[in-house]
């Protein structure tokens, strides 16, 4: 390859890209959520960055509607007929995002969705019942209660986006305490008492712009900053999810930005529905602007290659993409990232998505210790060659390796 790929390559400097993850995670920017101060910080603390990368930088405010939030502790506690045992907040207990506020403890009997007089009590919803058919059983009851598998880790994955509040509480149990529950209320045995302090917030949210000429730039260099924030007493540090795609896209910008034509945009909303991509994708479509859009979401553990999905039409930001891949020896398969690019995509831009997730995200084992320091400057690498030959002239470019597979 040219001197001018493999000298930028080799600068991609792996103390900075972790220290940029460590930094994101740490506990002053409390989980990112958009909408909080913690995301205000985060995005302050970004735009400075871009500044001392030489972009200019530019802030846009988008209004997001009810983001749910865990605004307390919930209570919950159980007695089988016998004995009494709390459930622990995060990982035996979760509010489900449809529920309703209910910051008071209710308490009740057990019985299951569809059996008897739900009157007064807490139902346990039966596996294969969707909620809507729970809600037709629960007249008069005090709350729903579903089961759900927790991460490998032993936590339960925090939600942002989903439906609206439905009329009742409902509580997410881990599968032991829903299969020891669900005993209980079968035999008509025992009580729960449990609050779901859950409510919804209208906030306003912001996207980070740089660019570094006045052109209408070539590529588009995505990531989301937003994280699920941080819980009532749980640290969420959104390492992996998405602070490590943040982190590549800095330092993809910090040796590209002067020298090629590239733009940068670092989105919040994402874990609320892509909402902040989907703002600034109609933004582009109106101004009749259609950049190649390179979204990173996620760098924390490569595995057997990178995922990669691809919309609109992408076929020579593919066609750079797999060359580049061939040449930083970075495999990439197709498969899901189903993040900002989508939107981006959806609005008939080139566009695609680059993820290589992590077990544990959106939960408190997201730390910045489990992200892999090799994957976050593999990919960093695949992205900056992307870029650059997506901005060079092919007929310029010579490769050593070339189209051989």
């Amino acid at each position: 390859m040219t001197t001018g790929l493999d000298g930028m390559v080799g600068a991609v400097d792996g103390d900075r890209l972790a220290a940029t993850v460590a930094a994101l995670a740490d506990a002053p920017f409390t989980g990112r959520r958009a909408g909080s101060p913690g995301g205000a910080a985060a995005r302050e603390w970004l735009a400075g960055r871009l500044r001392h990368a030489g972009a200019q930088v530019g802030v846009e405010p988008f209004e997001v509607r009810s983001v749910p939030e865990i605004h307390a502790v919930p209570r919950a506690a159980w007695h089988d007929g016998r004995t009494a045992e709390a459930l622990t907040f995060g990982r035996q207990v979760m509010p489900q995002v449809t529920s309703a506020d209910v910051p008071a403890a209710r308490r009740g009997g057990l019985a299951v969705a569809g059996t008897g007089d739900p009157a007064g009590r807490w139902l346990v919803v039966p596996e294969g019942m969707s909620l809507f058919d729970a809600y037709g059983h629960a007249g008069g009851a005090l709350g729903l209660l579903i089961g759900r598998a927790v991460d490998e880790h032993g936590w339960h994955y925090t939600m942002l986006a989903g439906p609206d509040p439905g009329p009742l509480p409902v509580l997410a149990l881990d599968r032991a305490a829903y299969a020891a529950v669900a005993g209980a209320a079968s035999a008509r045995a025992g009580w729960l008492e449990a609050s779901t302090p859950i409510r919804r917030a209208d906030v306003t949210a912001a996207n980070l712009h740089a660019h570094w000429s006045g052109g209408v730039p070539a590529v588009l260099l995505t990531a989301h900053y937003d994280g699920v924030g941080d819980l009532p007493g749980l640290r969420q540090p959104a390492a992996a999810d998405n602070a490590s795609g943040v982190a590549v896209v800095l330092e993809a910008a910090r040796l590209l930005g002067p020298g090629h034509s590239l733009a940068v945009a670092l989105l919040d909303a994402e874990e609320i529905g892509a909402l902040g991509s989907a703002h600034h994708a109609t933004q582009l479509r109106r101004a009749g602007t259609a950049p190649m859009v390179i979204n990173v979401d996620g760098a924390g553990h490569l595995h057997e290659a990178a995922a990669v999905e691809a919309g609109g039409p992408a076929h020579r930001l593919l066609a750079a993409l797999d060359q580049a891949g061939r040449h930083t020896g970075v495999p990439l398969a197709a498969g899901p990232v189903a993040s900002d690019n989508r939107r981006y995509a959806a609005a008939g831009l080139p566009a695609i998505g680059i993820g290589a997730g992590m077990a544990g995200y959106h939960s408190p084992a997201d730390t910045p210790g489990r992200v892999d320091l090799g994957t976050l400057v593999a990919v960093c690498r695949l992205v900056v060659a992307t870029v650059w030959l997506a901005t060079t002239d092919p007929a310029r470019l010579s490769s050593s390796i070339g189209d051989r597979r």
